[in-house]
């Protein structure tokens, strides 16, 4: 699906960094995590807003240590950033803003980016001032997509902006768009392509929600209408989107994968400007919250432009819900199928020795095979930072994460449903049903584990299908052959597409 492209100056954009970030680089994790808890100690206070809350956190560098220092980080390796985050829950303070800004714009703007769009956009990423959504998926290119047709056309010091996306997630609850548009159709496809961090909250941008069966709409199409985006929103330059984008799409591999510490999200505040949780308090969000940590007046972490809450005219009107913001949705709740997948093998565990499940030999060998899939995508990524630490590389290991992490989902959906048995059968899709069936089963996950029989189809399909990933195995990792073609030299108008 994709290609790894060294993104090369162009003469308007020729401040930008570098790919020089290295988000495995180990920077003492042990070191840290003290100079964490001291912090956490000093700063925490459950009576601050979030605002304020994730103001601190983020600008002391906490809430995405694996970014640069530059960018509002510090370097740590990516095995590191999951002990910070637990290190934060542990001690009762509400974690770091979640979702695709954090997870996937901040790295990608810290790598491509030029130090003014770094501190306009990665700010208010670690901050939570802004949440974002990935427009890059097309119903003409999905796998292949670097055949989008979303057009970028200049218009001054702006650019127009027309098409559709699809399978977008949380993108009626974003402030900002990860947005990969067409600004040359007249080289080949891959050669065509910009970055843009694109507006939500404007006119022209239309959300509808796609209703899944699990009764949730976990994603949206967007249709994009003379929507318009400034030139200085453009990341890494002109028709140097296609490298860009391969950034973005390696931390979601990573992330999605086994090991990865976020393809579940976790339990916090939703960013951004529209569910409005930015001026509650933080405490609520957290159970047991701390009062530990030493109270402070609720001065801000910095000074310094936080970017302002634009108005929505879009035609968003949708209620749907992603893993970024799942607080919204009960998918992420008491048995809800994040819940089910940050629980692991523990949890089904629990389920089977409180309903007998576990008596049965073929269950608890399941049960074992569950628990050993996870561990190896554990040790796969401290294997990673160990030999990053040596300056070397494992190839391909962030696509066989993204395959194991399908497999670890298919296991628990046979093995769950195995496990509660005839209560499989049944499935709430709203939080009063899910209370019902809670009540009448007598077990409060018996909802999250059909939820998850139910969305387990879509993680070998999300971030690059299992056939994707196992074809950038073997063509880049093993050096197989690619299928003939000819669209690396081809103008992509010349090029034959769907209707």
């Amino acid at each position: 699906m994709t290609d790894s492209t060294t993104a090369t100056k162009t003469a308007d954009h020729s401040e930008r960094t570098e790919s020089t970030f290295d988000p495995t680089q180990d920077t003492g994790a042990a070191e840290i995590l003290s100079e964490l808890r001291a912090w956490l100690g000093v700063n925490w206070d459950p009576d601050l807003t979030v605002g304020e809350w994730w103001e601190r956190l983020g600008l002391a560098g906490w809430s995405a240590p694996g970014l640069p220092e530059n960018a509002y980080g510090k370097s740590m390796a990516r095995a590191d950033t999951v002990l910070v985050a637990q290190e934060i829950s542990k001690f009762g303070a509400l974690g770091a803003p979640a979702g695709l800004g954090l997870l996937l714009a901040a790295p990608t703007i810290a790598t491509h980016g030029t130090q003014e769009q770094i501190d306009r956009y990665v700010r208010d990423i670690v901050t939570g001032q802004k949440a974002w959504c990935q427009l890059f998926s097309e119903p003409q290119a999905g796998s292949d997509l670097a055949g989008l047709q979303t057009r970028a056309v200049r218009d001054g010091d702006e650019w127009v902006i027309n098409g559709q996306k699809v399978w977008t997630s949380g993108c009626q609850y974003a402030d900002l768009g990860m947005l990969l548009a067409r600004t040359d159709a007249n080289v080949p496809k891959h050669a065509g392509i910009s970055y843009f961090a694109f507006e939500m909250r404007q006119e022209g941008v239309d959300v509808r929600p796609l209703r899944e069966m699990t009764g949730h709409a976990l994603f949206n199409e967007v249709f994009l209408t003379d929507a318009r985006v400034a030139d200085s929103a453009l990341i890494g330059g002109v028709n140097n989107g296609w490298a860009a984008a391969n950034t973005t799409l390696m931390n979601e591999r990573a992330g999605l994968g086994s090991g990865g510490g976020n393809a579940a999200g976790g339990d916090s505040a939703p960013p951004g400007t529209v569910l409005g949780a930015l001026t509650r308090r933080a405490g609520d969000f957290v159970e047991g919250a701390s009062t530990s940590g030493s109270r402070r007046s609720g001065t801000s972490g910095g000074n310094g432009e936080n970017g302002s809450s634009t108005s929505s005219t879009s035609s968003d009107s949708s209620t749907s819900s992603d893993s970024s913001t799942s607080s919204t949705s009960g998918s992420s709740g008491a048995g809800g199928v994040f819940s089910i997948m940050r629980g692991g093998p523990g949890l089904l565990i629990r389920v089977a020795q409180k309903n007998g499940a576990s008596k049965d030999a073929g269950v608890r060998q399941d049960l074992v095979r569950l628990y050993t899939l996870t561990e190896l995508g554990r040790f796969n990524a401290l294997r990673l930072k160990g030999v990053k630490e040596q300056g070397g590389d494992i190839p391909g290991l962030a696509n066989v994460s993204k395959l194991a992490m399908s497999q670890i989902v298919r296991l628990t959906r046979d093995l769950g449903l195995q496990i509660i048995g005839p209560f499989g059968t049944l499935h709430a899709y709203d939080a009063d049903d899910k209370a019902s069936l809670g009540q009448a089963t007598g077990d409060p996950f018996a909802g999250g584990i059909t939820e998850m029989a139910l969305f387990a189809q879509a993680p070998s399909i999300y971030g690059g299908t299992d056939q994707i990933q196992r074809n950038i195995i073997g063509e880049r990792v093993l050096g197989l052959p690619k299928e003939p073609n000819n669209d690396r030299v081809t103008p992509f108008s010349e090029l034959p597409k769907n209707a």
